[in-house]
């Protein structure tokens, strides 16, 4: 089974052997003590996978997923990956959730963030490029982080955007659309696989067995583990197929889930396999494949952390280079009406308006890891940084949410007085990611509202989008000069 820290901070269960891994740890020094506890005083001496949603980053924080699909560039963002993974790794973390592969086919889905978009072709590369960037070319020692294919399948389907709905999915729509990227993560020697929450044509996706078995393990000779998403075997029984944590863990594990993430349901296995209802052989090959990984990452043969270089070894120098190239090559020019772009170096004066001018945290996007706002470079930062000599006039003008427009009177001023405007305008960091479905695309509060004043002045003026998801800006794309979403 598999643990989290903040719900089982005992070293007995390192100690009894009771925990196959432990999750969202990120101190070496307490990876390292539990990882010996384990080794040196359980019974059978396993050692203990550390997994942590590495996603776009350690500590050198790189574009959300969904920014290096727009670099149409596999091979950089499989550098970002590696460079993730050596952070990681270094610390003692060995697992990740990481990649998100599902094509999502409603914008107004959460999780779009932390994918490749709505297109197979490019979310299989995607997937290629994460899986030998975290693991290398094949699963060996040497590999950083085992990753994992998440979530299993056609978790980006659920209706109406909503996270965790139901999705009703055709069989062809599931082969030529939700399949692909999972095919290619599997193709590229991908360690695990995550089940998702849903449910797919009313058979919940952590215990489909046509799916996991069927197609993963049978048909795609998969020879990893399959780990659920947070509870989702404990949610099988909110889907009604399951009347107790037994029953549920027995539905999971005959589907083909290997690991429960969270813990307790797994732990009926001995007494189901003693009683018959699950075949002994099934537990056997769930151990055999997460051992199997174990032995490959290397783990029974260096479990320990290296806590010297684990205290020099995040946020290098070259670490940085690699994600301020991906951050430029991720930034895409949707509009440059009139030669608005790029900025003269002898520009006297601009204004620099929107909620999202200079925000440090709501950069680093969702799922940032070990992530420091104060590590952020903003908008702003970057504009007086980059012309020195110029006058920068400042104001937000409104908050992401607002619903007042008090503060459009000082922003309107800052834009009347510069040369050239820059608006900073779209969704807060966290209004992006698991659970944070929106009903509407439209621009949050009343930043389209202050566009719109802005614009009329007539200045040359550039929008900036800061987004985790599409949005609807008609009026924006039909008369804003620029438009650059980042």
């Amino acid at each position: 089974m598999s643990l989290c820290w903040l719900h089982f901070p005992s070293y007995d269960l390192a100690r009894k052997g009771l925990a196959g891994s432990f999750l969202n740890i990120t101190t070496p020094e307490i990876i390292d003590s539990l990882q010996r506890a384990a080794v040196k005083e359980s019974r059978l001496g396993i050692p203990i996978l550390f997994g942590l949603d590495v996603i776009h980053g350690y500590s050198t924080i790189f574009s959300i997923p969904l920014a290096h699909a727009s670099t149409w560039d596999p091979d950089l963002v499989k550098t970002c990956a590696a460079v993730a993974g050596k952070e990681a790794a270094s610390q003692g973390i060995r697992w990740t959730f990481s990649p998100m592969v599902g094509i999502a086919r409603d914008p107004r889905w959460g999780r779009i963030a932390e994918g490749a978009g709505e297109d197979p072709y490019l979310g299989s590369k995607m997937a290629w490029a994460y899986v030998e960037g975290y693991q290398g070319a094949k699963l060996l020692p040497s590999s950083n982080l085992v990753a994992c294919a998440e979530h299993y399948v056609a978790y980006g389907g659920a209706e109406g955007g909503r996270d965790y709905n139901t999705a009703e999915v055709s069989r062809r729509t599931l082969w030529e659309i939700y399949l692909p990227s999972f095919k290619a993560a599997v193709e590229v020697g991908v360690g695990t696989v995550m089940s998702a929450f849903d449910d797919l044509d009313g058979v919940p996706a952590s215990a489909n067995k046509y799916t996991i078995t069927g197609i993963l393990k049978d048909d795609w000779n998969f020879t990893g583990f399959v780990v659920s998403d947070w509870d989702a075997i404990g949610e099988l029984m909110n889907h009604g197929i399951a009347s107790d944590s037994a029953e549920a863990a027995e539905k999971a594990v005959k589907a083909g889930v290997d690991m429960d993430m969270v813990g307790p349901y797994h732990g009926t296995l001995a007494k189901l396999a003693e009683s018959g209802k699950v075949p002994i052989d099934i537990v056997n090959d769930a151990v055999k494949r997460i051992l199997r990984i174990k032995f490959e990452l290397g783990l029974f043969d260096h479990p320990y952390v290296d806590i010297l270089k684990s205290r020099e070894s995040l946020m290098l120098p070259e670490y940085r280079k690699v994600a301020l190239e991906e951050e430029r090559q991720a930034i895409v020019l949707l509009r440059n009406e009139g030669g608005v772009l790029p900025f003269s170096k002898q520009v006297e004066s601009i204004a620099v308006i929107g909620p999202l001018t200079d925000s440090k945290p709501d950069m680093l996007g969702r799922w940032y890891c070990l992530g420091q706002a104060d590590s952020v470079v903003t908008l702003l930062d970057g504009i007086r940084l980059m012309l020195p000599k110029a006058t920068i006039l400042v104001a937000k003008g409104c908050g992401i949410t607002d619903t007042s427009t008090a503060g459009f009177a000082d922003a309107i001023d800052a834009a009347a007085r510069a040369d050239i405007v820059v608006s900073a305008v779209g969704e807060s960091g966290n209004m992006t990611g698991e659970a944070e479905s929106r009903a509407s695309l439209k621009m949050p509060g009343v930043q389209d509202r202050l566009v719109r004043k802005i614009v009329k002045l007539g200045k040359p003026t550039v929008e900036v989008l800061m987004n985790g998801r599409p949005l609807s800006i008609q009026w924006d794309a039909d008369h804003v000069p620029a438009i650059l979403e980042t």
